[in-house]
């Protein structure tokens, strides 16, 4: 895990730009002696700023990037000149990146759509020059505002990968050989439990050139929402996907109670999963036959769409795309 570069949590350290002071200064020319307040304003510190970029699929960039600091604004000066705004920071983010505040814990945004920006930090504002403080009273304000502080503290970025179906299943469930089968994705695929200790991606083609995307998650273990195993680390990713696939391999015990297994696992992380649609998919179907499926048919759960596929052979993969797509376009 350490050498690998697919990295979905950093902590990184932001300070915005402090904003410029305004300008006390008064009009002073050859034939103007006494002239009225000319102070401009200070610029605006400069903001740290999120942006959504498709092409980035991993936070590996800002994994290094631990302490980033804006430049603070110009100050004021006479003439009513304001100061220079600082630069703005961007920092592209693949999309699915949450913001999260590291101290409390909250949520401060996501983004999810390509060139979608939000201020992560937002730079103080200018201080205003004395040509803001004259009145009828006071013709000649001697004073201007400082600029404001900057803001600064420790932020968590996560990401939750985007897809239209996510793989849920125990290890060695299928899953891996199921994503190199119908995409043109290459997981690492062997035949021991945690073989994919990262998620993976895929296009899987439809019919009429239409497409939609696949993820494998890694692998679930009863009392992973309570850390236990690899899968508590990724059951975030599974929040971003449309539809669950429900992966039980044919040689399993009893498919119904694994299932339910896997389901009170979702349940325990987020009650709000139960919501999205699912399908069930029985894998390795080439190690049983006919009377043996009909057997299996009678005991599978009756509230979701079921399919046996193999994936070495390829049997039951266009019934399992119909289905995924079905269930994407209710």
């Amino acid at each position: 895990m350490a050498d690998s570069n697919f990295i979905d949590y950093v902590k990184i350290f932001c300070a915005s730009g402090a904003g410029g002071a305004g300008s006390m200064h008064l009009r002073r020319e050859k034939y103007i002696p006494k002239g009225g307040p000319d102070g401009g304003d200070g610029g605006r510190g400069g903001h740290i700023i999120l942006r959504g970029n498709a092409q980035y699929w991993t936070l590996i960039h800002l994994r290094y990037r631990k302490h980033i600091k804006a430049e603070p604004g110009g100050a004021g000066s006479g003439q009513l000149r304001s100061g220079r705004n600082g630069e703005d920071i961007y920092l592209d983010v693949p999309l699915g990146t949450v913001a999260k505040d590291a101290e409390t814990g909250k949520i401060l945004f996501e983004i999810v759509s390509p060139g979608e920006e939000k201020i992560l930090v937002a730079g103080g504002r200018g201080g205003l020059g004395n040509n803001n403080f004259k009145s009828a009273t006071n013709q000649t304000p001697r004073y201007a505002q400082p600029g404001e502080p900057g803001v600064e503290g420790w932020f968590i970025l996560e990401l939750k990968l985007l897809a239209d179906v996510g793989l849920v299943g125990f290890p060695n469930a299928g899953k891996s050989t199921l994503l190199s089968t119908v995409s043109a994705a290459r997981p690492k695929i062997a035949d021991y439990a945690f073989t994919t200790l990262e998620p993976n991606l895929g296009i899987v083609d439809y019919y009429d050139g239409q497409s939609f995307v696949m993820a494998d998650i890694p692998g679930i273990i009863e009392g992973a929402h309570e850390g236990r195993g690899i899968g508590l680390r990724f059951l975030r990713h599974i929040e971003r996907n449309s539809v669950l696939l429900f992966m039980i391999p044919a040689d399993s015990d009893d498919i119904r109670k694994d299932y339910e297994i896997l389901l009170g696992e979702l349940r325990e992380y987020n009650p709000q999963l139960m919501v999205k649609a699912r399908v069930l998919a029985i894998t390795k179907c080439d190690m049983i036959d006919g009377t043996m499926q009909k057997e299996m048919e009678q005991n599978l759960p009756a509230d979701i769409p079921s399919v046996f596929i193999s994936s070495v052979e390829g049997s039951g993969i266009r019934e399992l795309k119909d289905l995924l797509w079905k269930a994407l376009h209710q």
